[in-house]
């Protein structure tokens, strides 16, 4: 089968794109490199096809759509407080890329794309834990950039009969989450703070929580999503069903890096959510799915790898 990953050099899209070349399939990848990078692919790199383009270009993700027949849309400007910043450049990427996705498979006879949502679409409603049922309420440009990408996926399988599934991802984790940007996710930041002998700033009082979710787990409902036949059409949660507080992850990290755990805790951030919790009640009956890998065994292998990637300051934070 030919497949198309987009936004393929990122975390979550390397990990897709590596796991469909073990099993054998035929891989292309659309990015553009602007908040990815090659090494992502550098175990992959002679077995796919690598198309450079925008998805805000039409002709870009045309040529990439040519002869594929399932996508996974990985490709997005992440990251709320980017939004905040710059929200023409997100709802630009997120939302309009999105409808080029859409137009370009449908054009292209692609039989389904499965869209990579995201849980900021619930809001800050206090309501746990986050039912598909529920209605949105996004607080963040970002938010409101998924949910419109999300409803045109819905709309081009009622419009056009294009078979689509939206995966609304909880805080996903792993190894090649990027640590440097200044919009980097909480966990990469935390490790980069530590092994650079230094503490994490957490915003807010840190008892946030969040359905934090491994990466494998995420890629094991992306296969599913993408032939499951009762999918098509459907938007479900894909994630741990249980939340945990940043602080507990915060302290887990230092504990398996043998580091003190002394946060400075700063005001909680515009447009951040208080508290997260999926049900995934759909994604079981719908594609069969299991989180199997859980938080401790996912954290151990996260800080293995980050350790292994980036190294450890030999000055602990303890000296």
């Amino acid at each position: 089968m030919r497949i198309l990953v987009t936004g393929g050099a990122g975390f979550i899209g390397s990990h897709i794109a590596t796991r469909l070349m073990q099993q054998g399939e035929r891989v292309r990848i659309l990015d553009n490199f602007s908040h990815s990078t090659p090494a992502n692919l550098d175990h992959i790199i002679n077995d796919i096809e690598l198309v450079e383009g925008d998805l805000r270009s039409e002709d870009d993700v045309s040529r990439a759509m040519d002869g594929i027949e399932l996508v996974y849309h990985e490709g997005a400007l992440g990251s709320v407080p980017r939004s905040i910043d710059d929200p023409r450049t997100s709802f630009d990427v997120n939302a309009m890329g999105t409808l080029n996705v859409l137009n370009a498979a449908r054009r292209a006879g692609t039989r389904r794309v499965v869209y990579a949502s995201s849980s900021s679409v619930y809001g800050n409603t206090p309501t746990l834990p986050k039912r598909e049922e529920m209605s949105p309420a996004p607080i963040s440009p970002y938010a409101v950039s998924k949910l419109a990408a999300e409803k045109l996926c819905v709309s081009f399988w009622h419009t056009y009969g294009l078979e689509t599934v939206a995966l609304r991802y909880f805080n996903v984790f792993g190894p090649r989450q990027n640590p440097d940007s200044q919009y980097a996710a909480v966990m990469p930041k935390f490790l980069r703070a530590y092994t650079n002998g230094q503490q994490p700033t957490i915003f807010g009082d840190g008892e946030q929580s969040r359905s934090f979710t491994y990466i494998d787990n995420v890629v094991d409902g992306n296969l599913l999503a993408g032939s499951a036949p009762d999918a098509a059409g459907k938007v479900m949660n894909l994630a741990s069903d249980t939340n945990y507080s940043v602080n507990l992850i915060a302290r887990n990290m230092a504990e398996l890096l043998g580091v003190e755990f002394d946060p400075t805790y700063e005001p909680p951030r515009p447009g951040d959510v208080r508290d997260s919790l999926a049900d995934i009640a759909i994604a079981r009956e719908v594609l069969g799915w299991e989180p199997k890998v859980d938080l401790d065994e996912g954290l151990r292998r996260t800080v293995a790898d980050f350790v292994a990637t980036h190294g450890l300051s030999t000055t602990t934070i303890q000296d």
